[in-house]
C-alpha cells in the first residue's frame, strides 16, 4: 500500500525537497508555483526511495510507549542531568544559571548566552554515557560558545570517547526523537 505523502507549498523554496521523518508521513515541500502534475510526477518517481528510507527506520531501541511515562522520564532526566552538571561544572571551572528539561524535536541540548542549559527529556532513554556526553558538551559551551577546535579539544579532555556517543546519537537519535509515550 502506498504511503500518504504530505505536500507543503512554500513561497520561500526554489526547488522541491522530500523528507521521510521517523514516525510521521513523508513530506514533499514544493515551490508555491509548482504545478500539480509535476508534484505527482515527483511523488511517483520517488515511491521506491521513500519505501527504502522507511525500511531503514525499523525500531532498534526496543522502546515501548506503554512502558514510559513522560512525567517520570522528565523527573529522572532532571535529577540525573543536574547531578552530572553540578559535578562536571566544578571540574571544568564553569557555572551555569539553571537547567531546563524540554521536549525538543531536533536538539539534544543547548546552552544559552545567559547560562541556561536545556536538555531533551528523551536523553534519559539513551545509554548513560550518551547522556553524560551531551551534558559535558553543553557545559563546555559555557567556556567555548562555538564548535571550534578549542571547543572539541576541551570536550576531548573531559570525555575522550565522545565520538562514539555522538555517533550513537546520529544512528539512533531520529528514532529517539520520534518516540512518543502512550497518553
Amino acid at each position: 500500500m502506498d504511503e500518504l505523502i504530505e505536500v507543503r507549498r512554500s513561497r520561500r523554496v526554489r526547488r522541491w525537497t522530500l523528507t521521510v521523518p521517523w514516525g510521521d508521513p513523508p513530506v514533499l515541500t514544493v515551490p508555491q508555483w509548482m504545478r500539480e502534475p509535476d508534484i505527482q510526477s515527483v511523488v511517483e518517481e520517488h515511491r521506491e526511495w521513500i519505501a527504502a528510507e522507511r525500511a531503514k527506520q525499523r525500531p532498534k531501541l526496543g522502546l515501548d510507549p506503554r512502558d514510559v511515562s513522560e512525567i517520570d522520564a522528565r523527573r529522572s532526566a532532571r535529577e540525573l542531568i543536574t547531578m552530572l552538571a553540578e559535578e562536571e561544572a566544578l571540574e571544568l571551572g564553569v557555572a551555569y544559571k539553571r537547567i531546563e528539561i524540554r521536549d525538543q524535536r531536533t536538539r539534544w541540548g543547548s546552552c544559552s548566552t545567559r547560562g541556561t542549559l536545556s536538555f531533551n527529556w528523551r536523553l534519559v532513554l539513551a545509554p548513560y554515557d550518551v547522556l553524560d556526553y551531551v551534558v559535558v558538551h553543553e557545559l563546555c559551551h559555557i567556556r567555548e560558545p562555538n564548535h571550534s577546535r578549542r571547543f572539541w579539544r576541551l570536550v576531548e579532555t573531559r570525555r575522550p570517547g565522545w565520538r562514539a556517543h555522538r555517533d550513537w546519537l546520529h544512528q539512533h537519535g531520529p528514532e529517539l526523537l520520534a518516540f512518543r509515550p502512550a497518553a
